[in-house]
């Protein structure tokens, strides 16, 4: 790995951090980094999710007052999460690669469109909490469809568990929130554990990015009192659709 591609993944690594605290979306700018960096696309997409993995924990960890008693219903989800996420994350592995580059494009501008319509994905469910999914059976099963992606790809994973939950589970945001962190914390920790012990992280580059990710993050936590977050989604929305365009032309044409 040259200087130019470290400096390429701590700048990625430290922008992603920075975006996640203020804003989530990290994924739609480290995962590209990935592959600018010469790495194949099932080898980029696991070593990303291996850097950007301890921000869920951190913010579960932030707001742990908020995570709900470890009741039936909450440790079957915590279950589900985790078995999905190693699922999702099998899957990846199994699949080839000129199939998997395939999808890349589509997944791209999915995780953009996600994370340009999150507050309004959010309000729509914090408005039709009163529709939720009775059964903890119906429950498990959509959150393990949402987890299933998170394991096999990621990006977007936190509003689309924050739209399952505020449905399955009607309660306050900031509970459905620290719920939605532990979640995904146990999708991330099944599927890098995974990807760690198939040999499919390019360790080099992923401990660059996650040193740059760790310094984003703890910069964040000062430039969210000066940084308004709608400039920040912009430029990720903005990336997402660049990247967008890129890889569908490497891919598509």
């Amino acid at each position: 790995m040259d200087t130019g591609t470290s400096l390429l993944l701590l700048a990625a690594g430290g922008a992603g951090g920075v975006i996640n605290a203020l804003a989530g979306g990290a994924t739609l700018i480290t995962f590209p980094a990935m592959l600018a960096a010469g790495l194949p696309a099932v080898i980029a997409n696991a070593s990303n999710a291996v850097a950007i993995s301890p921000g869920h924990l951190i913010a579960a960890l932030a707001d742990r007052g908020k995570l709900p008693p470890p009741t039936r219903r909450t440790v079957s989800f915590v279950a589900v999460s985790t078995v999905a996420g190693a699922i999702g994350a099998g899957g990846l592995l199994l699949l080839p690669e000129r199939l998997f580059v395939l999808p890349v494009p589509a997944l791209i501008a999915f995780a953009t469109l996600l994370f340009a319509f999150a507050p309004q994905i959010q309000a729509w469910t914090v408005g039709h909490q009163t529709a939720a999914l009775p059964s903890t059976g119906a429950s498990s099963a959509v959150l393990g469809l949402a987890c299933v992606y998170g394991g096999f790809f990621g990006a977007g994973l936190g509003v689309i568990l924050t739209a399952v939950l505020s449905i399955t589970e009607p309660s306050d945001i900031r509970a459905i929130k620290a719920l939605k962190n532990l979640l995904a914390t146990c999708v991330s920790l099944a599927a890098t554990l995974i990807f760690i012990a198939q040999g499919a992280v390019r360790w080099p580059e992923t401990l660059v990015m996650l040193l740059g990710a760790m310094v984003g993050g703890y910069a964040g936590g000062y430039l969210i009192r000066i940084l308004p977050a709608r400039i920040v989604r912009q430029f990720v929305i903005a990336s997402g659709a660049l990247m967008t365009a890129v890889y569908a032309g490497r891919y598509w044409f």
